[in-house]
């Protein structure tokens, strides 16, 4: 490690590996870059316990374009990503999303994302009760009024492969890595000029890139900025099925969807297991350090709501469990990539509010052009910039799991 680089990035997880890839690998880019990691396990990385999901079934035009080019990169992965004969493979099932809505107000939200989604070329169904019903005979679909189903470019994939990639490859074009911890910035007026580091040392710094997940507003605040980003707690329950349902779609060669239930619940096949979770009853913010699981969930949320839905899950039971943190951005559950509009060489990447993984690659890039071109050159991220903060002009997402 030197005592000054070009650019340092705070939080070494996908968004921080991403953003360093994407500079490392421009050719206009010649400058330097060190990631601050304080655990290189990643262990409790919201990367690492995350459902390691992407779909483009948003309500904002730019999260489908987002998603879009995230789906790209995981299709392209291992070439993008070879490091000498290394060549990682994210393991992508291409099993899509099926939103259901039971009510008209949920149906017509549908529709109206169906509209935002076509617009950008997402291959995404609206389907009826029949319709839906014939390609998975296994669900009760008495009550639902609409579906919408993705039916290509959305699924799951390795979630630390996808960082580990960025990271490996990074790495290899000349990024350095710090096991440390960011403790505070030095700032000069409109500035920021260093990062402290736990182990004590100083590291000046061009720009400074706030990669921190749910630990963003605490290096915001080590600048003497804010951003309403906290640690939200979900929990992910894996469980066994007396007779798995899996192999019975009529579409998609037999394979099931993460399927998202009026209830909100959601639940996808996950090897010979399924993996499912729910958005909490209460949601309040958690310490930094709390990775205790809501056992309760299952049995009060999850469970009566999967057996509703298909005689299936009636028999089940959970063979794992575990919680991990979103970075909830508490105005809009957007994400929000930028420069400060006044301390323009501190750069925000934070607030994914559990789509960082799938959003990883697009922000990776969006900010590597700011900070070699001074703007966007491919896809303009200006609608999720820090400015709608500072306003108090939430940035709303309909499609939010």
């Amino acid at each position: 490690m030197k005592d000054q680089y070009d650019v340092v990035i705070v939080g070494g997880a996908v968004i921080g590996s991403a953003v360093a890839y994407y500079l490392a690998a421009n050719p206009d880019f010649d400058g330097s870059v060190l990631v601050i990691e304080r655990d290189p396990t990643y262990l409790k990385a919201a990367t690492s316990l995350s459902s390691s999901s992407i779909r483009t079934q948003f309500s904002n035009p730019i999260n489908v374009k987002i998603s879009q080019y995230g789906s790209q990169v995981i299709r392209n992965f291992g070439e993008m990503m070879q490091v000498e004969d290394d060549r990682p493979d994210l393991g992508f099932h291409s099993g899509g999303y099926l939103f259901l809505a039971n009510t008209p107000e949920q149906a017509q939200v549908l529709r109206e994302n169906h509209e935002a989604q076509i617009s950008c070329g997402a291959d995404v169904v609206l389907w009826n009760r029949d319709e839906l019903a014939n390609a998975f005979p296994h669900l009760n679909v008495a009550d639902i009024e609409l579906a919408s189903y993705g039916r290509s470019g959305e699924g799951w994939f390795n979630n630390t492969g996808l960082m580990y990639g960025f990271k490996n490859k990074a790495r290899s074009l000349g990024v350095d890595y710090v096991t440390d911890e960011a403790v505070a910035i030095g700032r000069d007026g409109d500035r920021v000029t260093s990062v402290t580091l736990k182990s004590g040392a100083v590291v000046k710094a061009g720009t400074v890139v706030n990669a921190s997940g749910p630990r963003a507003a605490l290096t915001a605040r080590m600048a003497g900025l804010d951003i309403p980003v906290e640690p939200r707690k979900r929990t992910l329950f894996v469980f066994d099925c007396a007779s798995t349902p899996e192999g019975t779609a009529r579409v998609n060669e037999g394979r099931l969807p993460l399927m998202i239930d009026p209830t909100g619940v959601f639940c996808r096949p996950e090897g010979r297991f399924f993996l499912t979770g729910c958005p909490p009853v209460e949601d309040p913010a958690v310490d930094w350090d709390d990775f205790e699981p809501r056992y309760e969930e299952f049995e009060e949320i999850i469970w009566p709501a999967l057996a509703e839905r298909s005689p299936a899950f009636e028999a089940i039971k959970v063979v794992n469990q575990w919680a991990g943190h979103y970075d909830f951005n508490t105005l809009d559950h957007n994400l929000v990539v930028g420069r400060h509009p006044e301390v323009r060489n501190f750069v925000f990447a934070n607030g994914f509010s559990g789509h960082g993984l799938q959003q990883g690659p697009a922000t990776g890039r969006g900010v590597s052009e700011l900070i070699v071109y001074g703007e966007y050159r491919t896809l303009d991220l200006t609608e999720v910039g820090y400015e709608r903060i500072v306003e108090n002009r939430p940035f709303l997402e309909k499609a939010v799991i």
